[in-house]
């Protein structure tokens, strides 16, 4: 019984910025798990390195090339897919991070290139992935959020990222309450720092690591491997009475 909870095979998922990091683990545990994939980047040697990887381990991958900001491709993206395949599962996981930057000298263009990417992309993604969800009655989508939507990082400055996270979090909850009669749930996961290339440049930073092992119980960071889990979970059967959750996966940093 507890097996077949985790089966997706004959289900379809699509992941934004699944060529690499949080995004192309996820694509492996679901493929373990019986599901076709479709992987998006919008770079396309990050995505031909990503498929190349799943390839050498016995993985069949679709790829897009995709750029989330631009809600066209998004809605172009999403209606190939479900032409090919009708998509069961949506991971909007495409985020960008960007160095220190102080509230008060930040420019309206690095504002607008993290919320663009980690806000509005994510609801790019839900909304046009969403809509023939709810034609079918079904589905189940997985935004990838971040503890920094649940509290301000410590030392860095980061309030665009800290804010569209926190946005990403209310969005799933927003969507989940709207869509839940109509068969398609919507949850999210909230990390710690993760080891992908995206934060690996703070762990050799001693201005940073410091701090950050300081305020983590565990006193690590996780890995891709721990969350792509965790979506994996939130994206089958296993987790069918949840949606609007924020599950947080954080070494414990958000205890204290």
């Amino acid at each position: 019984m507890y097996k077949q909870k985790f089966d997706l095979s004959g289900r379809w998922a699509f992941i934004t910025g699944g060529g690499r990091g949080i995004g192309l683990c996820t694509a492996e545990a679901l493929l373990e798990h019986g599901a076709g994939v479709v992987i998006s980047d919008r770079d396309p040697a990050v995505l031909e390195s990503g498929r190349a990887a799943l390839a050498a381990k016995g993985f069949d991958v679709e790829t897009v090339l995709l750029d989330v900001t631009d809600s066209a491709a998004v809605g172009r993206a999403a209606a190939e897919a479900n032409a090919r395949h009708g998509i069961d599962i949506l991971v909007a996981n495409a985020g960008i991070a960007w160095p220190d930057t102080p509230g008060e000298s930040m420019s309206d263009e690095v504002w607008h290139k993290v919320v663009d990417v980690d806000l509005n992309g994510c609801y790019w993604s839900c909304r046009e992935f969403g809509r023939a969800m709810l034609e079918r009655g079904r589905g189940s989508i997985v935004t990838v959020g971040s503890m920094s939507g649940l509290i301000s990082n410590k030392p860095q400055r980061q309030v665009h990222y800290n804010a569209a996270k926190a946005g990403v979090h209310h969005m799933t909850r927003s969507l989940a309450g709207e869509w839940a009669e109509r068969g398609v749930r919507v949850n999210s996961v909230a990390p710690t720092y993760v080891d992908t290339a995206m934060s690996r440049g703070g762990f050799t930073d001693d201005t940073l690591m410091p701090h950050w092992m300081e305020g983590t119980p565990m006193r690590r960071v996780a890995t891709a491997e721990e969350i792509a889990s965790t979506i994996l979970f939130l994206s089958t059967d296993a987790s069918s009475a949840m949606t609007g959750s924020i599950v947080v996966v954080d070494c414990g940093y958000t205890i204290w």
